[in-house]
């Protein structure tokens, strides 16, 4: 039998002079990209392959063809779609950045294409699928040099149509009655098979450098929101396999193309899948202690782009959640982010699936509400606040407030020069909470900041809020709920910080995309977005533009 590809090929990891490229195959085989091979290694049946390159040209274009066992897999007959090419880094050359969370999978027709309020099944146009159109039409030089997807890749607990009728023909009539959620490994095997198997999105990953962190929905929604909820999860039958087969997909769907070729080379779980002819015991034992063991397993990791460092930073998995010491990262991985912000670069972005910075209503209404669920108002008051919180997703670094203030202290650091030269800009990029802003910052009352602090947020890629959930959200960000929760949150004791913010412009809900552009000690942010009726052919609209540096 001749091994085909099942997903990909994934570009995933580009530097000056090497690079990653990451495939799923139906049969172990080898697998050849321009002249480099390696075998695969398979986890419960399952056969995956990353091939590292290395002595490529900085600055170049490369064309590439993916071989498995000699034979041409990639490109496909017949695709529409131009050559894939491997775009190694050029310092000199500016930097553009793609980045976007939260993608449901749906297919990109009516009722899936029209709004929320005109079909509870619609998701509107995915912006992706825009971006690739547009791409189809430039030159490979206006291309984004990486795509940054700040969380939610997958839902595990919104499958779509294809998917449901999968889970159900594979669990029988005797299996759980929700097939609206995967439940194990496998399910999740076919979440990430349907997310990134259609032509667009497939050409696109192929020739555009990826980087993903996970987020809550890529497991469940509200994971890790708190220790009550933890609990309660862990005492649902169903859970262990859940979490586990999160872990393990996500180790090799995601989180292994994040690392560069000599930290593949060195990695312990990867050398030991090599090993074996079947490594799903061995990747489930790691998923095993990476779920009970929080602090010892760490997901954030850094890209370096030139002078252009990008610090991802895993807020969700890596969370300590006792109620006496509730703290975004652990002290260990803390200690790993301050040293990798500390360097003379010209930009430094930090990306964190939860946004930093909130509207000041919602971001006060998270600091007192996490006072208040640890025991600021009493314990009865102390319940209450933990059913809001999970009602409403209290649970961002603003809900973490000694987090938000250690990396608001740190942001101020390195923007006043405290740790070596200032970079021009400072932007964290963030996701979530599906609209999206630019925030300016500014730390009244201490050392004058050098660099350009921004928050941009960017979110959904492709799952847009109903009218009835705009309207929500439009309070939260109104003047009077500011009031009243700056109040609520000084009466609960949360300390004041001395940070400020404010939108450039108003948020927009729309399915988007962000862009960053980097030259030289430059720096552009822009958000663009769909519109439902563009469905049959996407197109991006600018919604927001502005320089930062």
């Amino acid at each position: 039998m001749r091994a085909q590809l099942v997903i990909g090929p994934l570009l995933r990891y580009v530097g000056a002079e090497e690079a990653t490229v990451w495939v799923e195959t139906d049969a172990p085989c080898t697998v050849e990209v321009l002249g480099r091979s390696s075998p695969t290694f398979t986890v419960a049946g399952h056969h995956y392959g990353i091939v590292c390159l290395d002595g490529l040209e900085p600055g170049a274009c490369v064309p590439y063809e993916v071989r498995l066992d000699g034979e041409v897999r990639w490109p496909e007959d017949g695709d529409a779609h131009p050559p894939s090419v491997i775009r190694t880094l050029d310092p000199e050359r500016p930097l553009r950045l793609a980045f976007g969370s939260c993608r449901v999978t749906v297919p990109h027709e009516p009722p899936h294409a029209l709004t929320k309020d005109a079909d509870d099944r619609g998701r509107e146009v995915d912006a992706l699928a825009a971006l690739v159109a547009r791409m189809r039409g430039q030159e490979p030089s206006a291309w984004p040099d990486v795509l940054l997807l700040v969380g939610d890749q997958v839902y595990a607990d919104e499958v779509s149509p294809a998917t449901r009728r999968l889970i159900a023909a594979r669990r029988g009539p005797d299996g759980p009655s929700s097939i609206d959620e995967v439940a194990d490994f496998e399910e999740y095997t076919a979440l990430y098979r349907e997310a990134w198997g259609d032509p667009a999105t497939r050409w696109l990953l192929s020739t555009v450098s990826s980087a993903m962190i996970f987020d809550d929905h890529d497991v469940h929604d509200d994971w890790n929101t708190s220790e009550a909820w933890v609990r309660e999860m862990r005492a649902v039958p169903w859970w262990h396999e859940r979490i586990v087969g999160a872990y393990m997909s996500y180790w090799l769907y995601q989180h292994l193309g994040n690392l560069s070729p000599r930290e593949i080379a060195a990695d312990p779980v990867l050398a030991e899948l090599r090993e074996t002819a079947d490594g799903e015991p061995v990747l489930r034992a790691f998923a095993e202690r990476a779920e009970q063991e929080v602090a010892d397993t760490r997901w954030s990791y850094r890209r370096d782009f030139g002078r252009t460092r990008v610090l991802v930073l895993d807020s969700r998995a890596g969370r300590v959640l006792e109620e006496d010491r509730r703290q975004m990262l652990s002290e260990a991985e803390w200690d790993w982010v301050r040293e990798s912000a500390t360097g003379d670069f010209d930009h430094l972005l930090i990306a964190t699936t939860l946004p930093w910075l909130l509207s000041p209503g919602l971001h006060h209404l998270e600091a007192w509400n996490e006072a208040v669920c640890g025991g600021a108002w009493g314990r009865p008051a102390a319940r209450l606040g933990e059913k809001l919180r999970q009602a409403l997703d209290l649970e961002h670094w603003s809900a973490f407030h000694a987090s938000f203030l250690q990396l608001s202290d740190l942001i101020h650091e390195v923007a006043s020069g405290a740790h070596g030269p200032a970079p021009a800009s400072i932007i964290v990029l963030s996701g979530d909470v599906h609209h999206a802003y630019l925030a300016e910052v500014a730390f009244p009352g201490r050392a004058p900041t050098r660099s350009a602090v921004v928050q941009a947020v960017c979110s959904p890629i492709r799952n847009p809020l109903d009218r009835r959930e705009r309207r929500a959200l439009g309070l939260g960000l109104s003047r009077p709920v500011a009031a009243t929760t700056r109040l609520l949150a000084r009466l609960a004791g949360v300390p004041v910080a001395d940070i400020r913010w404010r939108f450039v412009a108003e948020p927009t809900f729309d399915n988007q995309v962000g862009f960053v552009e980097l030259d030289g000690r430059h720096a552009k942010v822009a958000i663009e977005k769909t519109r439902p009726e563009d469905w049959a052919a996407p197109q991006l609209h600018l919604s927001l533009s502005h320089t930062i540096a």
